[in-house]
């Protein structure tokens, strides 16, 4: 595909300070952009490739004051790394929508229906009673359930597993591996000291613009409803459990367990590894730093906490550098001793 500088420009509601006219046909970072390519610049350390970069075009940030002659033509836009975003949101729905059709083999069940302009590859497995929307994409190997819903311009990677009752709004993501809705961890213990399953009746709603990282795993409620909230992302390798709740735009990075029950607010972020305990509520915007602990609810928005257990973020680089200095604070103790 070929777009004028111009053209780009007109997309991302920016202007141009060039050729509007030169045309550019991929996509390359700034330090590696050869003719006919367009990249951005939004870190500033970046900022010296502008000058010597061979992209035909560049996106930047209207207030950049350059330094050197630049040979690039640039479009002048608010939030460069944003803008770019778009552009490759753009860019991924147009390869989408090129691929359409049904390989074979692939199954759907009675009673499932899906919309227009949809793709399903081969040995994809579509269960009874399903309403697949328009514009879906289903890659090879993947399963949906029974009673599965998936809104307009859903992807479901190579094989993702959707169980049974599952809802997905639209303009999700789905990537390889990840299961959505698979049993809750509920086990009663009994008296010889073994342990009875708890059936997982519920099942998981997804909302619309919701992102689900390869291999992450979001497990049915035991009743009702595990929910994930729109336009909330989650990253690679995250253990989501049964009856969680995780508010709209909140991102949970890598290797996160999240425990059942537990509320997550709005427009929070939890960092790698983070691990949360069961039935506690976190409050919108709490942002919780890699490799913590959370064993208590976080009360007041904004909070942010690191360490484990995980408690107010400043106190703990306080704590962590007097835990630093505990070698030499025994040493001045052990000399205070020997003088008395």
């Amino acid at each position: 595909m070929e777009f004028t500088v111009q053209q780009i420009a007109d997309l991302l509601q920016g202007q141009v300070q060039g050729d509007g006219n030169a045309k550019v046909n991929t996509l390359a970072k700034i330090e590696e952009g050869t003719p006919g390519a367009l990249s951005f610049l939004s870190n500033t350390k970046y900022e010296p490739y502008l000058y010597t970069t061979g992209a035909t075009a560049v996106i930047v940030a209207k207030s950049l004051e350059l330094k050197q002659p630049v040979s690039a033509n640039l479009i002048l836009v608010e939030d460069p790394y944003s803008s770019f975003s778009t552009l490759l949101e753009v860019y991924q729905q147009a390869v989408a929508a090129s691929r359409q059709g049904v390989e074979e083999p692939c199954f759907m069940g009675e009673n499932s229906t899906i919309g227009e302009r949809h793709y399903r590859g081969a040995f994809s497995y579509i269960g009874k009673n399903c309403k697949i929307g328009s514009g879906v994409h289903i890659y090879p190997h993947a399963y949906l359930g029974d009673n599965v819903t998936v809104g307009d311009n859903t992807i479901i990677y190579a094989g993702a597993k959707i169980y049974s009752d599952t809802k997905i709004g639209h303009s999700c993501t789905i990537h390889a591996g990840a299961v959505i809705g698979s049993d809750g961890f509920g086990f009663a213990p009994q008296k010889d000291g073994s342990y009875k399953a708890i059936p997982q009746i519920g099942n998981v709603i997804l909302e619309d613009h919701v992102s689900i990282g390869a291999n992450a795993t979001i497990d049915c409620a035991t009743m009702g409803s595990t929910i994930i909230h729109s336009g909330t992302k989650i990253d690679n390798l995250v253990q989501i459990a049964h009856n969680v709740e995780i508010g709209s735009h909140t991102v949970v990075a890598a290797q996160t367990g999240i425990s059942g029950s537990t509320k997550i607010g709005n427009y929070c972020t939890l960092a790698g590894q983070v691990g949360v305990v069961g039935h506690i509520s976190i409050a919108d915007k709490t942002i919780i730093g890699a490799q913590s602990g959370v064993s208590k609810s976080v009360k007041e928005s904004g909070t942010i906490i690191q360490g484990s257990p995980a408690f107010d973020y400043k106190q703990n680089l306080r704590c962590m550098t007097v835990f630093r200095k505990l070698p030499e604070l025994q040493k001045q103790v052990e000399e205070l001793r020997e003088k008395n």
